[in-house]
């Protein structure tokens, strides 16, 4: 059924299952990268940060992180540079819509100028905020959350705000 909150299991990305029709997953770039998946009704399924390590291990990776998601249909990417072209590469043979936008653009959507004056404050606030997300999505609290997930998390609420699965910022997280 739409709009149904995701199945959430334990273990990693082969172990999931989610009982909704579409899906985004946005990427914070990086060998660390920060990873969100989101469903249509707008809110986070799960998020994790993922180590590759090298070049060629985000290469081989990246196609089983989107084997593992079967109704995928968007990914959102912050970054640029070799990394973000192997994401890209692999969306387009699976013909899914790619989105690549640089920190400025959802760091304008949901933190107050006073907030993004240095990249270590606007880490911190973003932080908060997606915690906030987390909480209001009913997905699994952290313990910690890394900065890259964090920000992975910031950047797929834009990407499900800008498909239109969601009108706006949820009163819940508005400020």
């Amino acid at each position: 059924m739409r709009g149904t909150k995701c199945d959430r299991y334990p273990g990693w990305w082969p172990n999931w299952r989610i009982n909704h029709m579409a899906s985004l997953l946005a990427v914070d770039l990086g060998l660390k990268a920060g990873l969100a998946l989101y469903s249509d009704n707008g809110r986070l399924c799960w998020y994790r940060s993922h180590n590759f390590g090298t070049t060629e291990r985000l290469r081989r990776g990246v196609p089983g992180i989107l084997d593992a998601i079967p109704d995928l249909i968007a990914i959102v990417i912050e970054g640029g540079g070799n990394l973000a072209t192997v994401w890209e590469k692999e969306a387009e043979r699976r013909m899914l819509s790619c989105f690549r936008i640089d920190a400025e653009k959802w760091r304008q959507m949901f933190l107050y100028s006073r907030e993004q004056r240095t990249g270590v404050e606007s880490k911190k606030h973003a932080g908060e905020i997606a915690r906030r997300i987390i909480e209001w999505s009913e997905a699994p609290r952290p313990t910690s959350l890394r900065h890259d997930a964090a920000e992975a998390v910031m950047i797929g609420l834009w990407g499900v705000i800008k498909l239109g699965w969601l009108e706006g910022l949820p009163k819940e997280l508005q400020r």
